[in-house]
């Protein structure tokens, strides 16, 4: 029987199934170019295919400005009763439920399987439950406990995804300049959430079912390509990634005794130059609760709580909270709301660009994503002050809004997460990258689930006291990464680097 610690990968079937691509013969840039393609194209589709919920809300929810509360309401039951915000947050909390607790779970068996097989069946399960989901509109579906089960289900598949992708891009993309492209590549999240938004915004009016349908099926014709094309790591088609001696900042690489396992080594002083010693470290999977000890895991996780529970807030309630705000005087249509509420999202995709090309620039993650999180808070006060003056004013503070939240979020989950799984204290282990990633990311979703939940009960408040939740959970993210900012300063002062700052530290 087969060491479960130890993994030995074959090429994708299109290696095979399609011979006149000469894909073997194809240098390592084409492959890290490919590479980063379908990464980015999968997770953009479980981000469009996760989007659906949102849209849907000023549909299937009630309506503050029904001029007759006591009367039948618009909308769908049973969302569309007094108490139909509260449900809705309790649909949100089902799927972020799942998908935090499974988070933890898939990184933990994303080390220990083929990530190709696992990611695409991550993808075909995420498919179904939200053709599912949209099946309750031509079904004539209207208990609470089907919606519930359906986002359960597709939660549990949604959170195979990330641990995966990121795993797979830390095998193919060294440290260096690792800020920027990962910044690039975890656009698409943002990406995922505009086509999802414009898709389901676009289809309203041929009925709600739509608008899950149409993602539902997109996720499943890509999980096609994944399958087919998806190469793991450059071990598994006889590659391998330049060392540190032919890229100055990237890691090396080389194959374990078997010729087998990707290993990732540092730089080691002559006297740990064992080589054979590290690729066999390096192909055993770490623990959960070591991963959780590693240097910087536990205060980037828990700053992810927050951070993600305001970026998830806006990406279930922003179109419900647009759609019922007036802006300049007038209240949006439901497509309208949908579509305008991708400029944050369109924020999100620079701010992910600029924290990564900063935290590169300045090699500190750490004192880049709390330079955004101090940034977001005034931010989010003069959104929601000012954001319905205009059309001008919503779009621009709204853009600024999406850019200064999303920033730190983009960082922590990709840059930061990669940083810390492949980190010198595990000798480079890259075995330990969808473990650690899933910690960070399965955190920060707990956060994500209990975000959106608290944002359906809190809105029958006033928004108001929605956004002071907002404001109070980036500042709690942003006290958690003080330590570590503090070290990294400390760090870089002793580097002979940023001497300016050594008054403050010292």
């Amino acid at each position: 029987m087969k060491d479960p610690q130890t993994l030995t990968l074959d090429p994708p079937p299109s290696f095979t199934l399609f011979p006149s691509l000469n894909l073997h013969q194809k240098p390592i840039t084409f492959h890290k170019i490919s590479t980063l393609l379908i990464t980015f194209f999968a997770y953009a589709a479980f981000h469009a295919s996760r989007k659906p919920p949102s849209i849907v809300k000023s549909v299937l929810g009630p309506d503050p400005d029904h001029p007759n509360p006591n009367s039948p309401q618009p909308g769908w039951p049973p969302f569309n009763s007094s108490t139909g915000t509260h449900h809705l947050g309790e649909l949100d909390l089902a799927f972020l439920s799942a998908y935090a607790i499974g988070m933890y779970i898939a990184g933990h068996v994303g080390d220990r399987i083929d990530l190709r097989v696992f990611l695409t069946i991550g993808m075909i399960g995420s498919g179904v439950f939200t053709v599912l989901f949209g099946l309750g509109f031509w079904f004539d579906v209207h208990l609470l406990g089907y919606f519930v089960v359906v986002q359960v289900c597709c939660g549990v598949f949604q959170s195979i995804g990330w641990p995966c992708v990121v795993a797979v891009m830390g095998n193919w993309f060294g440290k260096g300049k690792r800020g920027l492209i990962m910044g690039v590549w975890n656009s698409h999240t943002s990406v995922g959430n505009i086509v999802g938004s414009v898709v389901a915004s676009s289809v309203l009016g041929f009925g709600w079912g739509w608008a899950f349908l149409l993602p539902g099926v997109l996720i499943l014709v890509v999980s096609v390509f994944v399958f087919l094309f998806l190469v793991v790591n450059p071990e598994s088609i006889g590659l391998e990634l330049p060392g540190e001696d032919d890229e100055e900042e990237e890691t090396g690489l080389v194959k374990n005794s078997e010729g087998t396992a990707l290993v990732e080594l540092q730089k080691v002083e002559p006297e740990e130059d064992d080589d054979e010693l590290v690729a066999e470290s390096s192909s055993t999977a770490i623990g959960f609760l070591e991963a959780w000890n590693l240097p910087g895991v536990a205060p980037f996780a828990f700053c992810l709580f927050f951070s993600k529970l305001v970026a998830y807030t806006f990406l279930y309630w922003l179109p419900f909270y647009i759609r019922h705000t007036a802006v300049a005087g007038v209240h949006l249509s439901h497509k309208t709301a949908g579509i305008l509420s991708t400029v944050f999202d369109i924020g999100g995709v620079v701010g992910g660009i600029l924290a990564g090309y900063i935290s590169d620039l300045i090699d500190a993650r750490a004192v880049t994503s709390i330079i955004f999180l101090t940034l977001s808070i005034p931010a989010l006060v003069v959104y929601r002050l000012y954001g319905s003056i205009s059309m001008f004013s919503n779009i621009f503070l709204m853009f600024l809004s999406g850019l200064l939240v999303n920033g730190p979020y983009a960082l922590i989950t990709t840059a930061v997460a990669a940083d810390l799984g492949t980190q010198s204290s595990i000798k480079g282990n890259s075995r330990a990258l969808a473990t650690v990633s899933a910690i960070i990311d399965g955190t920060g979703s707990v956060g994500a689930a209990l975000g959106p939940l608290l944002a359906g009960y809190i809105s029958t408040r006033g928004w108001n006291s929605v956004f002071f939740m907002l404001i109070l959970s980036l500042s709690f993210a942003g006290l958690l990464l003080v330590r570590v900012v503090r070290n990294e300063i400390k760090e870089k002062v002793n580097e002979g680097k940023w001497l300016w700052f050594s008054g403050i530290v010292h």
